[in-house]
């Protein structure tokens, strides 16, 4: 009983009033430029045509621990860009804060966790973040191939950082992805984002 009242509390803390998004589902997706882990830099516009997946994360997060470790991100990153979509994850946490990491932390980190991701890249500044109203990590929002948000949201339906609850949970991201590969509406377009708090 203890840890159900810790883990509601959890959610309680980490969930994001949805009304706090800046962008809408059914929106021109914003345009914006940032460097990658290799120092290469990436835009938005550089995937015109592609369904692109932004996932807001910070290796210090135990939600993103969760995802990572147990392999569920990782496993989605290949399954998304083996079928031609691009996965951008983007790190926007502020110089000495949780998750502020080099780019050479951030490689030992996607070999240790075995990510496969299109690029890492660096928010440093927040904007991006920002513009976007990512509020967790993880924070996903995915973009169709002509430029518009169709999915505002949580990774999943259970705001835990548990791993066992993986087996239980909707997984959106590959339920979105079906979808717009099938040319037929989003199920579920928009949901509570859950997980610690983007360190700006």
């Amino acid at each position: 009983m203890k840890k159900l009242l810790v883990t509601a509390a959890a959610a309680l803390l980490f969930a994001v009033p949805l009304a706090q998004a800046a962008v809408k589902v059914g929106e021109k997706a914003p345009a914006f430029t940032l460097t990658d882990s290799k120092g290469k830099e990436r835009s938005l516009s550089e995937f015109a045509s592609k369904t692109v997946v932004l996932e807001w994360t910070n290796p210090g997060c135990p939600f993103v621990k969760k995802h990572y470790e147990s392999g569920n991100i990782p496993k989605q990153q290949k399954e998304a860009t083996a079928t031609g979509a691009v996965w951008l994850s983007i790190n926007s946490s502020a110089k000495g804060k949780q998750g502020d990491i080099t780019p050479a932390e951030s490689d030992k980190i996607a070999a240790d966790w075995k990510t496969a991701p299109t690029a890492y890249l660096f928010d440093r500044d927040g904007k991006v973040g920002q513009l976007y109203g990512a509020k967790t990590t993880p924070h996903i929002f995915v973009i169709d191939g002509t430029g518009t948000l169709r999915y505002n949201g949580a990774i999943d339906s259970i705001p835990s950082p548990k791993k066992e609850d993986l087996a239980t949970a909707t997984q959106y991201v590959p339920e979105v992805l079906a979808a717009l590969a099938a040319k037929q509406a989003v199920k579920t377009p928009v949901t509570q984002p859950y997980g610690c708090g983007v360190k700006y």
